[in-house]
């Protein structure tokens, strides 16, 4: 009964249900949708809309099996399928979204939002070039649709159109100024254009709309992180911290700042939120539990296993002795490439490559959380270097190649691994090496075993390089190398890691950036103090660097 004792018919409360939901009073509208399912189980409306109000809840499980129903009732509505979608998608499962959405879009070409999604749910299926298309038929349509704007201004920085991107989100913002997401998705793409202050001001201008935003949150600390402002870029992980106290991507990013600034106790610790970070793969599981330093090892068996890159395995396996020493009998698990250079480890009493078949043991650690576990600062960062040699073997077997050059005899390695995250900054081209290659009096030998396809050219050109690096069949060949070289030139790669290990005199380029164990403002690392940082005053300032390290050199005046 409505007040005054009139009956209210089902239309009227779906009506009224409706209205408060459009007016974000969802409790009310809850009750209301709900009130009129009882009175017609079957309601499509009720069920559709209460759907879409899950959804918008975050109950995407609930939110499906309402549209579900609604559709039993009217299976062509092209609106539910398209809410269907979204669910679908919340739910994990865009092939099955972009399946209803194209049934909707059969019940009805054109039908705008059912477009957009099917943007989206492209998107989610890394099909951005396919994902714009969808974009421009909503845009078509509806030239100031603002999500399609948007959402197309997403695929483009996806795909790494970040130019074409910003003329996106600035046409949103000229129809919606102040729009959050707008703004925040201005803020990544001036990132990818290196428009780091810009960025930063578009993220400032997007939390001043949203404060709850967490991304944008944890992406204003990258690009502060960026700039080497690890203090101001703590304090942005930590408001979003504050807002979601689990949040991985936060507390491991919180983490490398740490670390960078040296603070170890508190980034370590925040280190091993990397697992549950996105993207990071799932450690495996392993039969006995894990060890950071609780219990005595003596007499025990202890399982140190690699979880990153190459260049983490080399530099953390320093432990290794250490352990031995407390009595444990130490099972190393590694990279392929790194087993028989790592073999030969004081203290380790087994090794394996990663998939063969391991000993029994008693307790495991991955490689990454030793320093945790050893309750590691600067101050006492294991260093007694060298820490890695390289076979009498392997050394016998370049030893010809390698002294037959005139001295001195330079190792180099000026690009990393492609896929890095931070392989744009890390790396140079061979020709940006020109001032060092043209030293009189050197040889240089390089030791990198992937090329970019024009440093493949330019060496193969370049009678003043030695090219071992298809020669090289693993990092024990890599460290006969180095160690027959006079000197180590390199980027931030795995052979740095190796350089250091071996205690190798070696420069090193660092970007304006650097990873978090070279540290800041010092030419020095705790972790290989024999070397030599050389630093980026500025971000790609690489010219200053090679000068710098070009005079040097051995013999240079």
């Amino acid at each position: 009964m409505a007040a005054g004792g009139q009956t209210v018919n089902l239309g009227q409360l779906i009506g009224q249900a409706l209205a408060l939901h459009q007016q974000g009073r969802l409790d009310e509208a809850e009750k209301l949708y709900s009130r009129a399912l009882k009175m017609q189980r079957d309601n499509f409306d009720a069920l559709h809309l209460l759907g879409v109000l899950n959804q918008q809840r975050g109950k995407p499980g609930e939110a499906y099996r309402l549209i579900a129903s609604a559709l039993k009732v009217q299976p062509n509505s092209p609106d539910a399928l398209s809410n269907l979608a979204m669910a679908l998608s919340a739910l994990k499962r865009p092939d099955e979204a972009l399946k209803s959405l194209d049934k909707a879009l059969v019940v009805a070409p054109g039908h705008g939002d059912a477009l957009n999604n099917r943007g989206n749910v492209l998107l989610e299926l890394k099909r951005p070039s396919e994902a714009i298309a969808a974009f421009d038929a909503v845009l078509a349509q509806a030239p100031r649709h603002l999500q399609a704007r948007i959402n197309r201004g997403n695929a483009l920085t996806e795909l790494g159109r970040a130019a074409e991107a910003l003329a996106d989100y600035d046409a949103a913002l000229s129809m919606a100024p102040g729009h959050p997401l707008a703004l925040y998705n201005r803020g990544n793409a001036l990132r990818l254009l290196d428009r780091d202050q810009d960025a930063i001001a578009s993220y400032d201008a997007a939390l001043k709309a949203a404060p709850q935003h967490l991304n944008a949150w944890l992406n204003r600390g990258q690009v502060l992180a960026a700039l080497n402002r690890h203090q101001d870029a703590i304090e942005s992980y930590g408001r979003a911290l504050a807002l979601q106290p689990d949040f991985a991507d936060a507390h491991f990013n919180a983490a490398m700042s740490l670390l960078t600034i040296g603070d170890y106790a508190r980034g370590f610790a925040e280190y091993e939120w990397r697992w549950k970070r996105t993207g990071m793969t799932v450690r495996k599981e392993f039969r006995r539990p894990p060890w950071l330093g609780e219990t005595s090892l003596a007499g025990k068996t202890i399982l140190l296993h690699a979880e990153q890159g190459l260049g983490d395995t080399v530099q953390f396996v320093r432990y290794v002795p250490r352990l031995a020493q407390m009595g444990a009998r130490v099972v190393l698990e590694v990279q392929p490439a790194l087993k028989e250079l790592l073999g030969g480890l004081d203290g380790v009493a087994s090794i394996a490559g990663r998939g063969e078949p391991l000993p029994p043991y008693d307790v495991h650690c991955p490689l990454g959380s030793l320093p945790l576990a050893f309750k590691t600062d600067v101050s006492n960062v294991p260093a007694a270097i060298p820490y890695l040699t390289a076979s009498d073997a392997r050394l016998e077997k370049w030893r010809p190649r390698l002294e037959a050059l005139p001295s001195p005899r330079i190792a180099l390695t000026w690009s990393g691994n492609a896929s890095h995250p931070n392989d744009r900054n890390r790396s140079l081209l061979l020709a940006q090496l020109e001032p060092l290659l043209s030293a009189p009096g050197a040889s240089f030998v390089s030791v990198q075993r992937e090329l970019r396809d024009s440093d493949a050219e330019a060496l193969a050109r370049d009678p003043r390089v030695l090219n071992l690096g298809p020669e090289l069949n693993d990092f024990a060949d890599t460290a006969a190398v180095l160690t027959l070289a006079d000197l180590v030139i390199t980027v931030d790669t795995s052979v740095a890691h190796v350089a250091g290990a071996l205690g190798r005199a070696a420069f090193v380029l660092l970007p304006f950036q650097p990873d978090w164990r070279w540290t800041l403002d010092r030419d020095t690392s705790p972790w290989y103090p024999a070397m030599r940082l050389f630093r980026q005053a500025s971000v790609g300032d690489w010219s200053s660097v090679i000068a710098r390290l070009r005079a040097a050199l051995p013999g240079a005046q």
